[in-house]
């Protein structure tokens, strides 16, 4: 491909263009008298590295998907995993035992047993462990699955179920612990590398469905003292540890108190961090600053409120917070359920949400909501391995981000919020290329 051709994908509200390609630009000579309305890149500035874009691999999903045709199970799958004609996922979540999306509350050990001699894993047979397999083999060999609890089984917790928050008995820490060893070892034997895990889901919620609390202090030495040497014990050191794994806004003050341990530090790998509370970019940037070792993990986000079937405000706050977080140093993002139902679940306590993807599970009908594609801008074109390099932009109006995959190929996406279309040049190298968004629209500018 000539290094003058731009190619633009294009999503637009109003539009067909869903991730379509639209005529090329061309690149002319920067003569230096255009000042105005540039986005300007800066190859020479280098940021963060990407390790990959994906969704929730949840009971939930798993069951909406089975219930539907082979056909179009296959267009779901497809659609996300397929590594040409799909958006490019390779980085998946999956929850240890229950979570709200999930069929009902159940435990890998169900009646006490700190030894963990009944400890099995058939209810994740049942529906999940098929579905990884197959998002794993389609997507291949750059698949990277990571894992989090919701909650301990009812018996380890002070208030003696697995919904309604409580707390980890500290007699059973170990057993805790000791559980997250079996569950990767379980998963390896079903040919399923655990990638990494976080200590505890919304790790500050009391919520109706699975929850459990613990302190900064509370995850930081469960970490410290349980849960890092019993990886390591197990020869699984190289299964990475996350922290927090809620919101963004007290995302610093988490990572300060983990990290400025030692102890504790040397197992952990980064933080994750949800978009509930709001934006909080520069919050991400402060981790970063302060911990720059320490990599930022967005694993989980979805609008809430049961489906809003046709909406475009939902692919809009995807572009606008993948965006924010990538600009402020995220290097892994998760989106929550990659399908759900008609009713936006099933999910045990009527929490129902929207996916990118709904299966109408009566009409047997796949519906492809604004979401999916304003993700794919990104997790399709800014691949593992990308690194995001510097950029500027003329007006507030205009979100963008810049990206060099590994193959030398530049990614910029631009994003158009407002009711109006707006013009920009895209200015790199010496060189400028004339181009205008339309309104309500995401670019993906690949060249």
């Amino acid at each position: 491909m000539s290094e003058s051709i731009i190619r633009v994908i294009q999503t637009a509200r109003d539009t067909e263009d869903r991730l379509t390609e639209k005529a090329s630009l061309s690149f002319k000579p920067d003569t230096a008298e255009k000042e105005m309305e540039l986005i300007n890149i800066y190859e020479d500035l280098e940021y963060q590295e990407i390790e990959g874009f994906g969704g929730a691999l949840t009971e939930s999903s798993a069951v909406t998907i089975a219930k539907l045709s082979e056909a179009k199970q296959k267009e779901i799958i497809d659609a996300y995993f397929h590594p040409e004609h799909g958006i490019g996922y390779t980085l998946c979540r999956s929850h240890i035992q229950s979570c709200d999306f999930s069929l009902g509350n159940y435990a890998y050990v169900e009646e006490e047993d700190a030894e963990l001699r009944n400890f099995n894993i058939s209810h994740d047979h049942e529906a999940i462990i098929p579905l990884i397999q197959r998002a794993a083999s389609l997507s291949g060999e750059d698949f990277r699955l990571f894992s989090s609890p919701w909650s301990p089984p009812a018996w380890m917790k002070t208030n003696g179920e697995m919904n309604n928050g409580g707390k980890l008995k500290p007699e059973y820490r170990q057993a805790w612990a000791n559980m997250f060893v079996k569950y990767i070892q379980a998963y390896a034997a079903e040919g399923i590398d655990i990638w990494a895990v976080s200590v505890q889901n919304e790790a500050k919620a009391v919520q109706i469905w699975d929850s459990c609390l613990y302190t900064a202090e509370e995850e930081k030495d469960f970490v410290r003292d349980y849960l890092g040497p019993a990886l390591e014990q197990a020869n699984l050191s190289h299964v990475k540890i996350l922290i927090w794994d809620h919101n963004k806004e007290r995302v610093y003050d988490r990572a300060k108190v983990a990290f400025e341990d030692e102890a504790a530090s040397k197992y952990i790998w980064g933080i994750c961090f949800h978009w509930y509370s709001g934006d909080h970019f520069e919050a991400l940037s402060a981790v970063h600053d302060r911990f720059p070792d320490k990599k930022l993990f967005f694993s989980e986000g979805c609008q809430e409120g049961g489906v809003h079937l046709g909406s475009w405000n939902t692919g809009e706050r995807y572009g606008h917070d993948i965006m924010g977080n990538l600009n402020n140093w995220m290097s892994c993002w998760t989106d929550w359920n990659i399908v759900l139902d008609e009713q936006g679940g099933p999910n045990h306590v009527g929490n129902y949400c929207d996916a990118p993807i709904i299966g109408d599970t009566k009409k047997d009908e796949v519906i492809f909501e604004s979401s999916f594609y304003y993700i794919g801008h990104f997790s399709k074109y800014i691949r593992p391995g990308a690194r995001r390099i510097g950029s500027s932009k003329y007006t507030d109006k205009l979100e963008t981000t810049a990206f060099r995959n590994t193959d030398g190929t530049l990614a910029v996406v631009v994003m158009n919020r407002t009711d109006h279309e707006l013009p920009f040049t895209l200015r790199c190298r010496g060189q400028l290329a004339e181009n205008t968004i339309p309104a309500h629209a995401i670019q993906t500018l690949l060249f």
